[in-house]
């Protein structure tokens, strides 16, 4: 680090480079803080959370219970041990809470005032986070696994939206109405993301064993279908008839840059894709374990050399190098199954959430607050 420095000082390298390492030196001594907590509100599993891409300050989680919470990640105690604090919740005494498990959570991606959940009681609402009112609330015929906004979108503002139905429903926030479906999947989708590279572009996994990705501007069906033995030359295409896994494909995750695409299965892999081409790049990663009937929330790394993945494996969270499917590590801290992690790339940070209803800070080994404090 001090050569990084060094050079940083006389002008002979870019700041990114130090950036860079410093980044990665911080994401590969990540371990639980003794003196971090987050405030355990709900009384059943968390599903999901996210946090948010304007200001990186608050987290959203939503659970088993039906119930949302919003959390202040900031610490003003001017000291090292401090607990996150719920600054409001969803909870089963409001009027508009969800009447079942709540699937997926996520922030409005340009500011803090509206989040997003959907949910088995077959509903997604948009929520005025000021109020904690629904907005806006989207009604569909079977149970909803996941949605998801597009980070990046400057000419659209659908949501897309995986349930238990084969088809893939868009829904548009400016009209309040469903206005396109992608047909292609024969069985429930589990997972829907859009690419942070290109708005149009969206990646659906679902139970049938494919992963398809569209352009949402074409009518004729999917650009893509994945294939686990395209880019293997001593297997045949026709084996497997196009299925990304051999089992239910439960997770899908973009890179930050959008070049490549992660998915995981209940055939306990995990794959990394060439999101252009949709050719599989054959990193091993071994077993990932993965008995999640429903959708399972990964995430990748970003501004580290190399980029790292965190994925949910039993009680624990695997932490693989993304390009050569090394394990990393395990980060061992649950005590039942974990469903959901997010990183923090402002602080290369880590927080994840599972069926013993707790949600667990991975942090840095030698992080202090300073960073948090100054600011």
């Amino acid at each position: 680090m001090l050569g990084y420095l060094s050079s940083r000082q006389a002008g002979l390298d870019d700041p990114l480079r130090l950036r860079r390492a410093e980044s990665t030196r911080r994401v590969l001594s990540l371990q639980l803080n003794p003196d971090r907590d987050v405030d355990r509100i709900h009384g059943n599993g968390i599903n999901s959370i996210d946090i948010d891409v304007a200001e990186g300050r608050y987290m959203l989680s939503g659970g088993a219970d039906g119930v949302i919470v919003i959390y202040d990640l900031e610490n003003f105690t001017g000291k090292p041990q401090y607990t996150c604090k719920a600054v409001c919740t969803v909870g089963r005494s409001s009027r508009y809470v969800h009447k079942f498990s709540v699937e997926t959570v996520q922030w409005y991606p340009y500011d803090t005032g509206m989040f997003v959940s959907s949910s088995f009681d077959k509903t997604m609402k948009i929520w005025d986070t000021e109020t904690l009112k629904p907005a806006e609330v989207f009604e569909f015929e079977t149970n909803v696994y996941s949605h998801h906004l597009s980070p990046i979108a400057q000419k659209h503002s659908l949501i897309a939206v995986g349930s238990k139905d084969p088809k893939i429903q868009l829904c548009d926030m400016k009209s309040g109405s469903k206005i396109h479906v992608l047909q292609g999947h024969r069985a429930e989708v589990l997972s829907v993301r859009w690419s942070p590279r290109y708005e149009y572009i969206l990646a659906s996994a679902s139970a049938d064993s494919k992963v398809k990705v569209w352009d949402v501007r074409r009518a004729a069906g999917s650009v893509l279908t994945l294939d686990q033995h395209k880019g293997d030359k001593s297997k045949g295409a026709s084996e497997a008839a196009n299925t990304a896994h051999n089992g239910r494909v439960n997770g899908l995750c973009f890179t930050g840059d959008g070049l490549h695409l992660l998915t995981t299965g209940t055939d306990d892999r995990m794959r990394l894709w060439n999101s252009a081409t949709g050719e599989n790049t054959l990193v091993n990663y071994g077993k990932v374990c993965n008995e999640s009937r429903k959708r399972l929330q990964f995430c990748v790394s970003r501004g580290c050399s190399p980029e790292f993945v965190f994925v949910p494996c039993g009680s624990s969270v695997a932490m693989y190098a993304l390009h050569t499917g090394e394990l990393v590590t395990m980060l061992r801290g649950h005590y039942n199954n974990v469903d959901c992690c997010e990183f923090h790339p402002n602080y290369q940070e880590l927080y994840s959430g599972g069926k013993d209803c707790n949600i667990l800070a991975w942090v840095p080994t030698d992080s202090t607050n300073k960073a948090r404090d100054i600011k």
